[in-house]
């Protein structure tokens, strides 16, 4: 791994950012831009989804994240291919020099986000340096593991977030990265979804050693990117140290300046009829019909969770509002051990009571559905039979605060964002 520009700036336990050869597509070799780009591998949920973006461009990178093939091994063989013949025939080419790369999204709705892409020193929860807010799920991380190991390659992006000075300054990274905006960037694209991205690449040995020495005081929550991180981890376990397996490829951003939004990521429980859904509540939880549209339903929502857990079912063409569980119940059956902020939060009560004890439903993905987006998960399961629980996003603070204990909460809580495209910059491990 090449650390230019750092070697002189002594080890303090903190984040180490390192720079790469970033892995890149030739533009004058592909459709445009936008159109090889994807959301993470884990918000293309739907075929539909997954379908239009692999028509894009034929060499979208979803056919590296997400290969189609009948078994996973041949999915992962198949990636491994399809990387290496894109690199042959210069779809994707390596830069000439290892660079940290800032990263900046806008959209039509005045959001506006820089943040700075390089390769970070793994670390344990236990080291307190990178504290991941979530539960992961063993076959995913085997899953993304498998991948890894085909192509040897990062191929996006996980997102994290520090809490830098809030305001911008003549010195650290916040300094270097709007030096940097300054210049041209190496790419400008707009995304079918209103999201303009520019990356910009930082190789100047000061700046790399200015970036190096203010983030080595600092501490990163994982945002988005929980079974990736535990990917890195298993994977470093496999290769001697050192060895670039030390390190695994993120986005940084300090959400003092830019803060993320934070959104929930809904269940769809494929196997279980709305009506069953609510018969099964018994008179353990209020139950109210709410009117539509999604919209209208998805206030009363906010309204009711204001006073505690509430969600909203649907997936029978209605909408109903579902609060106030039972203290006893509550008591019953969730665990006592924890914080109160844990055990009182809407994604504990799903699965500590009514998954787990009133509906009886494993976490498996033959029975539920994690989907970020509101109106295809209600749309699912309508015509699919399912039941759609629509919840109430997580504020930041209740999350970093958790993971400074060390509590992790229910995979899939929060979706933060904006999530860093996929496909803008990639790093192959043997380079």
């Amino acid at each position: 791994m090449n650390t230019a520009g750092t070697a002189d700036v002594p080890a303090r336990m903190g984040l180490d950012l390192t720079p790469f050869r970033g892995l890149r597509y030739d533009p004058d070799r592909v459709g445009s831009l936008s159109a090889v780009t994807s959301p993470p591998y884990d918000v293309v949920v739907r075929p539909d989804g997954l379908h239009h973006l692999e028509s894009a461009d034929p060499h979208n990178i979803v056919r590296l994240i997400l290969p189609q093939a009948t078994t996973p091994a041949i999915r992962n063989v198949q990636a491994a291919d399809t990387l290496h013949r894109w690199v042959s025939e210069g779809v994707l080419r390596t830069d000439a020099e290892p660079a940290l790369y800032v990263y900046e999204q806008r959209d039509g709705e005045g959001l506006f986000q820089r943040g700075i892409i390089g390769a970070l020193r793994l670390s344990e929860p236990s080291e307190g340096v990178v504290l991941p807010h979530e539960d992961v799920m063993p076959h995913v991380v085997a899953d993304r593991a498998a991948l890894m190991r085909a192509t040897s390659a990062n191929l996006e992006p996980l997102l994290l977030t520090y809490r830098g000075d809030g305001t911008a300054s003549g010195s650290g990274t916040t300094a270097v990265i709007d030096r940097t905006a300054e210049h041209r960037p190496l790419l400008s694209t707009t995304t079918e979804d209103g999201f303009s991205h520019r990356l910009w690449a930082i190789t100047d040995p000061a700046d790399l050693a200015e970036v190096h020495r203010d983030l080595a005081c600092r501490q990163a929550l994982i945002a988005d990117g929980h079974h990736r991180w535990a990917t890195y981890l298993r994977l470093r376990a496999e290769h001697p140290s050192p060895s670039p397996w030390d390190f695994g490829l993120v986005l940084l951003v300090d959400t003092a300046r830019h803060p993320l939004r934070v959104r929930a990521i809904h269940r769809l429980l494929h196997r279980l009829p709305v009506p069953d859904a609510l018969s099964a509540l018994g008179e353990s939880f209020r139950v109210r019909h709410v009117d539509g549209p999604l919209p209208k339903a998805l206030s009363a929502l906010s309204l009711a969770a204001a006073d505690g857990n509430a969600f909203l079912l649907a997936g029978d063409g209605a909408f109903h509002l579902v609060d106030r569980p039972w203290p006893d119940l509550l008591a019953r059956t969730i665990r006592p051990d924890r914080p109160e902020a844990w055990r009182t939060l809407d994604a504990t009560v799903l699965h500590a009571t009514l998954l787990d004890h009133v509906w009886r439903i494993p976490d498996v993905p033959e029975h539920i559905a994690y989907i970020h987006d509101t109106a295809a998960t209600v749309a699912k399961a309508e015509r699919d039979g399912g039941t759609a629980v629509l919840m109430q996003p997580v504020r930041e603070e209740v999350v970093r605060d958790l993971a400074s204990q060390g509590v992790t909460m229910p995979r899939k809580s929060t979706s933060f964002g904006p999530k860093p495209a996929s496909g803008l910059v990639l790093r192959a491990l043997g380079l």
